[in-house]
């Protein structure tokens, strides 16, 4: 098999992302054919409905300012599929992404392995990792935990469960204490875990880690953000630094963060510091002074009410407008009831994907009575342009296809 890097993306798109029956023995079985080099450095591993992605990026800065080279692989992407994979925050250059990708569905192909988009994606950085040489990598579940395609590794060096809410309940369990022990199965025997204490599925986690001789580092929430003049600071045990993600919910995510970075020798300070004040996870409340925009990929009721929160505490007594999209298998309406005040004016985009919510289906089944108006993509830059605070959310999907034109604007 040879791929160009777009017949590449077009190839494992065409996989599907996940089996109806989930589990590792395919990601098992392509470990074992390369080398199994998930064992070849150590690995942070996170699970968790929300804030996975920010924890990872915070934990990979600050590695990184401490002299580590470090691998992060998160999902998804934004614009491009070389963001899942990156050294040092480097993406994964396209020429080395068609040769990983093509390795992998070569290997899979000739012993017939069947492989999903996800599996693909993983087995490719997990091997990247390897030849690479990196000291450590922070590696996102995908969906789950147990039978997640990234969750081969036999003893990480320590495993994280972020908060948990309702998302993925067709897979995943209709309860919290269900959503909470799948994400648990990346626990493993002897290892550390770390979870906050105001985590929802707390018991259920701690349950699990107690059964397996797991270590339980349970971490209060303790961080104080402070927004003054347009930046961003948060302060933890009387120090105050500069932090580059917004938004109040990264109070939990930074308390996860720095506890793990804790359990590694020859973090500093400084190195903390400056993994802080420049550390950067696009579409994760983040904030464009310059233009008076928030992008924030908030697609399910918790992080609709994060969102929330946030913008209440940074901009309380400003004009907003959003502009919104959704796929049909969110929780839309709830999504609404949370996010949007009376009266708000709301511009419904519609993005290209099969799974896509139309205009109006979005207009016959939400309650709110905001001010709800259909735009196109030659609309965009008049609304972004408007002298008031803009916050564009809903789909990830969505945002990555206007992202680059809408922060070039």
């Amino acid at each position: 098999m040879k791929l160009a890097y777009s017949e590449s993306i077009k190839y494992i798109t065409s996989k599907g992302k996940f089996r109806i029956n989930l589990g590792l023995e395919r990601s098992l079985a392509m470990a074992e054919l390369t080398g199994n080099p998930q064992e070849q450095y150590q690995i942070i591993h996170i699970a968790g409905t929300n804030g996975k992605g920010s924890v990872a990026a915070v934990i990979a800065n600050i590695l990184k300012y401490s002299g580590y080279k470090t691998g992060l692989y998160t999902s998804p992407h934004l614009v491009d599929y070389t963001e899942r994979i990156k050294i040092n925050g480097e993406d994964i250059s396209q020429a080395d992404f068609e040769k990983y990708i093509n390795e992998i569905c070569t290997t899979a192909e000739e012993n017939e392995i069947d492989l999903t988009e996800f599996e693909i994606l993983t087995a490719a950085a997990y091997k990247y990792f390897a030849d690479n040489n990196v000291d450590i990598a922070v590696i996102e579940t995908g969906l789950g935990g147990r039978f997640d395609a990234t969750n081969i590794i036999k003893k990480p060096l320590v495993s994280i469960i972020t908060s948990i809410s309702f998302d993925h309940t067709d897979r995943l369990g209709k309860s919290i204490e269900q959503i909470a022990k799948e994400k648990s199965g990346i626990i493993k025997k002897g290892c550390s875990v770390i979870i906050s204490a105001d985590n929802k599925g707390y018991k259920t986690v701690k349950r699990e880690a107690e059964a397996l001789f797991a270590k339980l580092i349970t971490v209060k929430n303790d961080a104080e953000i402070i927004f003054e003049n347009g930046i961003n600071y948060v302060k933890i045990n009387g120090n105050k630094y500069p932090f580059a993600l917004f938004g109040m919910y990264q109070k939990d995510n930074i308390i996860l963060a720095l506890e793990a970075v804790k359990q590694i020798k020859g973090v500093s300070d400084k190195a903390v510091q400056k993994g802080l004040e420049t550390v950067r996870w696009p579409a994760r409340f983040e904030y464009f002074k310059s233009k008076n925009l928030i992008i924030d990929g908030a697609h399910n009721p918790d992080g609709a009410l994060q969102l929330r929160k946030s913008l209440d505490f940074c901009f309380r007594n400003q004009k907003r407008i959003f502009i919104y999209s959704s796929l049909k298998t969110k929780e839309y309406t709830k999504i609404a009831d949370i996010l949007f005040e009376d009266n708000d004016i709301v511009y419904y985009y519609e993005f290209k994907h099969q799974d896509a919510l139309s205009f109006e289906e979005y207009q016959r089944t939400i309650n709110r009575k905001i001010n709800l108006k259909l735009i196109k993509e030659d609309e965009l830059e008049n609304i972004i342009r408007q002298d008031c605070l803009k916050i564009v959310t809903g789909s990830l999907y969505m945002i990555g296809q206007i992202y680059n034109d809408i922060i070039n604007l």
